[in-house]
């Protein structure tokens, strides 16, 4: 007879607290999307394409997870990150899932490498680039992503207002465009309106939080 099954059974139903906050897709987009910086319910439906009184079920049963956390700023509701390891963790499912799942794999292919010209830049390309000032580095998130914390050197050109910068960039300088991750399409549509108007770009897989781990050392 194993005694430690009454401890075994408590601290693994712990565990399985936070796969049934993480079971649902939305709930998994909310972490991934917050890993970028703190919103409020408005914002989070916007992205979602969902309705408030939606998101806000779903982060109740985040924050009963203790996934999330809150701030009032006013009126306003602003939720967060519980830790930085939820992101990790949100990361790690992303990693594991196109690892075993053909699935994710072949949505990957179909909607980003499928549709590129050329490889998206690695890590140590981009730093070369960027220290010889080669480069437009260009942060397509929303504005309070980009406050929230960005890539040195980059500046904030959101999504919809690609097209009121081509003036500025017509030189030999490719022009590099980051978002959210692997799985986000900004940057994937920032370079095919650039490139529809014969500038040379290209997308960066990068993102924000991985930046550290990802550059090479000295």
């Amino acid at each position: 007879m194993d005694d430690h099954r009454p401890w075994k059974d408590a601290v693994y139903g712990q565990f399985a607290r936070i796969g049934k906050a993480l079971g649902h897709a939305r709930r998994l987009e909310i972490l991934d999307l917050l890993a970028q910086g703190p919103k409020n319910v408005e914002t989070l439906a916007h992205e979602l394409a969902a309705s408030s009184a939606a998101v806000s079920r779903h982060l109740q049963i985040l924050l009963e997870a203790h996934l999330v956390t809150f701030q009032k700023h006013g009126t306003y509701v602003v939720y967060q990150l519980a830790r930085h390891s939820v992101a990790d963790l949100v990361h790690q499912i992303q990693v594991v899932s196109e690892d075993v799942l053909a699935d994710v794999r072949e949505l990957h292919h179909l909607y980003l490498t499928q549709q590129d010209a050329l490889d998206p830049v690695n890590p140590e390309e981009l730093q070369a680039l960027m220290a010889t000032g080669t480069v437009y580095l260009i942060d397509v998130r929303p504005p309070a992503e980009f406050a929230a914390g960005h890539l040195p050197g980059a500046v904030s050109v959101p999504l919809p207002d690609v097209a009121d910068h081509f003036a500025a960039w017509q030189d030999d300088r490719p022009i590099v465009a980051y978002c959210r991750g692997r799985y986000c399409l900004y940057a994937r549509d920032a370079v095919q309106i650039l490139r529809e108007q014969g500038l040379v770009a290209r997308r960066s897989e990068i993102t924000v939080r991985g930046w550290g781990d990802a550059r090479p050392s000295a």
